[in-house]
Order: C-alpha cells, then sequence, then structure tokens
C-alpha cells in the first residue's frame, strides 16, 4: 500500500522492491492519488471488485470447459469459498492472480491462444506463480507452433508492461525472489507442526471448499481419464500448480487459490454430481458467514491505540513485535524482526540487552508471541524473551472478547 500510494503521487513507477511484482501496485495507485494518506478502505474496495470479477469470470470458465452446469457450480463455488472470500477483502495479490489464471485459462477453452499468452503474461505480472500457466497454454497450443510462439511473445509483453522495472533490475530482482522461495522452502512462524506438504495443502483446500473438494478431485480424476481438449486444459494447470506447492513448508492458505475455480469447474465434470455439489456448498457458505461475523467487532490492535498513546511517553523508544498497533506519530520504534525456520535470532529479543539500549517499553501481540510459544523447542530463544517479559505486569492488557476480535494486545515496561 505505501508503494503504490508513493506511485499515485508521482514518486516514480519503480517501487524498488521486487519481492512481489508491481503489477497490483499499477492497479491501486490510480486510486491511491486522490487520497492524502495511504488508503486501505481504498484497497479493500478494489479488492472486492476483484473478488467479485473472479466469480464471473469462473462462469465464463466452466461454460468454455463443460456448459452451464460447470459454469453455475464453478462461480457458485468460487464465491462462497471461504479463503477467496477471506483475501477479497484484503489488498493482496492472490485474488487478482486468481482471476488472472482464471481469464487466461477462459481463452485458452475459447481458442484464443494470443489473448491468453497476453493475459498469462499479465497474471505473472501480478505474482510470480502466474507463469505456472504457461503450461496449460502450452497444452491447448499444443501442434500449432506459430501460435503458440505468437502467445509467449504476448505473454512476455504482458509480463514487462505490467512490471517493467522487475526486468529493468532483474538481477536485484532475482536476488529478491530467490530469497523469498528460500524463506517458502524453509517454511514460517505457525507452520511447524503441520503434516507433510501434501496433506497441509490438502487440508488448505478442504478449509476452502469444504466436501465439494471431493467431487473437483473426482472431476480431475474422469477429466485425465477421457482427456479431452477441455480436460487437458484443466488438468494440466491444476497438476502444474499444485507440483509448484509442493517444495514449500509455508502452508499459507491463499497459495490455494488459483486451484479452486477449476476444482469448482471439475465438481461438475461429472453431469450427475453438479447438483450435489451446490447442495455441498451450503457447507463453505457457513463457514464463510461464521468468519465474517468477525468483521462486525473491533479489533483489539484498534482498542488499544489510545490507551499506548496515554501510557508510552513522547520521549520513549519502544520494541514492538511484528503486527502491532501503530504508535503515535513520532514514537520511535525498535522494530523486532519476525522469527522463523531459517531465520537468525534477533538479539534485540533479550530484555538485558534492550535495558542496555535503553529501551524500557516492549509491545507484543499474540499473533507472533503465540506462534512462537506453541513451537518453543524451535525457538528457544525468543521464548525466553516472551516468559521473562510474562513476569512482569503489563500496562496495557486488551484481550479479545466483550465485543472485541484479534489477537491480544499487551505494552511492558523493562524495569531499570
Amino acid at each position: 500500500m505505501p508503494r503504490a500510494f508513493a506511485i499515485g503521487h508521482g514518486h516514480g513507477l519503480d517501487p524498488r522492491w521486487y519481492d512481489y511484482p508491481s503489477g497490483l501496485m499499477y492497479v491501486l495507485a490510480p486510486f491511491e492519488a486522490f487520497v492524502h494518506s495511504p488508503s486501505y478502505g481504498l484497497a479493500r474496495g478494489v479488492a472486492v471488485v476483484l473478488g467479485v470479477a473472479g466469480v464471473a469470470a469462473t462462469w465464463w470458465l466452466g461454460e468454455r470447459a463443460y456448459g452451464r452446469r460447470a459454469a453455475v457450480v464453478g462461480a457458485a463455488t468460487v464465491a462462497v469459498a471461504t479463503t477467496h472470500v477471506a483475501y477479497s477483502r484484503m489488498a493482496v495479490t492472490d485474488v487478482p492472480l486468481t482471476l488472472a489464471i482464471t481469464c487466461a485459462v477462459a481463452l485458452m477453452l475459447s481458442d484464443r491462444l494470443e489473448w491468453a499468452g497476453l493475459a498469462v503474461g499479465l497474471a505473472a505480472g501480478l505474482k510470480y506463480p502466474g507463469a505456472i500457466a504457461l503450461v496449460p497454454l502450452a497444452a491447448a497450443g499444443f501442434g500449432r507452433w506459430r501460435r503458440l510462439a505468437a502467445a509467449g511473445a504476448l505473454a512476455v509483453a504482458g509480463f514487462v508492461v505490467a512490471t517493467p522495472f522487475v526486468v529493468i533490475h532483474a538481477h536485484e530482482a532475482w536476488r529478491s525472489i530467490s530469497h523469498v522461495n528460500k524463506l517458502a522452502r524453509a517454511g514460517w512462524l505457525g507452520f511447524e507442526h503441520d503434516p507433510p506438504t501434501p496433506i497441509a495443502y490438502l487440508d488448505r483446500l478442504w478449509h476452502a471448499c469444504g466436501p465439494v473438494l471431493v467431487l473437483g478431485i473426482a472431476g480431475l480424476v474422469v477429466a485425465l481419464w477421457r482427456r479431452r481438449r477441455a480436460d487437458v486444459i484443466l488438468a494440466s494447470f491444476a497438476l502444474a500448480y499444485w507440483l509448484s506447492l509442493m517444495p514449500q513448508r509455508a502452508h499459507f492458505d491463499r497459495y490455494v487459490l488459483p486451484l479452486v475455480p477449476v476444482l469448482g469447474v471439475l465438481a461438475a465434470r461429472i453431469p450427475r454430481a453438479a447438483p450435489l455439489a451446490l447442495v455441498l456448498l451450503v457447507v463453505p457458505l457457513w463457514w464463510s458467514v461464521g468468519e465474517a461475523r468477525r468483521l462486525t467487532k473491533t479489533d483489539t490492535r484498534v482498542v488499544a491505540i489510545p490507551l499506548l498513546e496515554k501510557a508510552v511517553p513522547r520521549s520513549a523508544e519502544v520494541a514492538a513485535d511484528p503486527s502491532s498497533p501503530p504508535l503515535a506519530s513520532g514514537t520511535r520504534v525498535l522494530a523486532l524482526q519476525l522469527p522463523g525456520p531459517g531465520r537468525p535470532t534477533d538479539p534485540n529479543r533479550d530484555v538485558a540487552r534492550l535495558r542496555r539500549l535503553g529501551i524500557r517499553y516492549v509491545l507484543l501481540t499474540g499473533s507472533v508471541t503465540d506462534r512462537v510459544l506453541r513451537a518453543s523447542d524451535r525457538y528457544p530463544s525468543e521464548t525466553r524473551f516472551y516468559e521473562a517479559l510474562a513476569r512482569l505486569r503489563p500496562l496495557v492488557d486488551v484481550e479479545p472478547g466483550d465485543g472485541r476480535t484479534g489477537p491480544w494486545v499487551r505494552l511492558y515496561r523493562i524495569p531499570p
């Protein structure tokens, strides 16, 4: 968001950050140009529009693949899938990526290979894994080499247009991409006790789609058996994308989103299964409604902000965990680094060291602390840090409950 805001206010098109492509920043920048500070509300509004467009794109995909029944089941699946609903109100890349890939595959099914190639490039310009859609593009254009070459050229052009500075600064971008991939392969805080990767991602798909996932996998099996043109295109993407997830040990639920439209359409691959699929979608619909209820409550971090402003002197420096609520303007903050597999221990996660540095206040939230303590055998230094602070009486302590949602928030003062 800050990068999109800077682009929208004339600070140049180069975000100077290449962990992700800049496509979504360019989408958001024109909207941010009308506000005086980064507006997450505007970004969420754009995300909602893109999420609803993803439902329409899945209808198109299903109709191109197997007809009206697949259009209805696929679109309904995306409309209620818990993960898609949740991330359609967040300014992150995964829902736009899913929309672009869905459109690209629908264009392949429509035999518009050149346009499909352009869509694949734009998808990769939103998030690098969009390039995996080149696999079904190759399947759709197999044997028609001239058209396939044109589609490949347009894919490259689409990527360059969507994120030109990744190409201009290719060496720096490659280092950033490699670093992100290395972290994903090592894992992430909170996933230390996950099952093996295939089971973990099946679990993420189940929590997105519910029992319709079983019908989607059955449809995939039928597609692999029948191998008609639509079957080959859909199955090749599903398998290629699934295999791309296997080296990762950071099992974020949003990573499976591009599979949801395809599996929703495949759930209607067996004609008699379509009515059953629509009935089973009541399950993720109920889950999504339950998740949305949290939005009617006040986040604990919002409640904590005025309490923190009263408790922390303006002249003080505060050591703060990631995901902590913002402090008053002008307050000096020492950002504590997020722990995780393959990450070095932050030396500042030490009460004695903070005291020597003259830092007397520490701000924590349960979103980091609780995950560390659940894997205390992996993070002994961080666990000792949190346990030492837990022996102190917090100056501010905001807990979820009574109309509040979110992680607990605590502010500690280190005694001299």
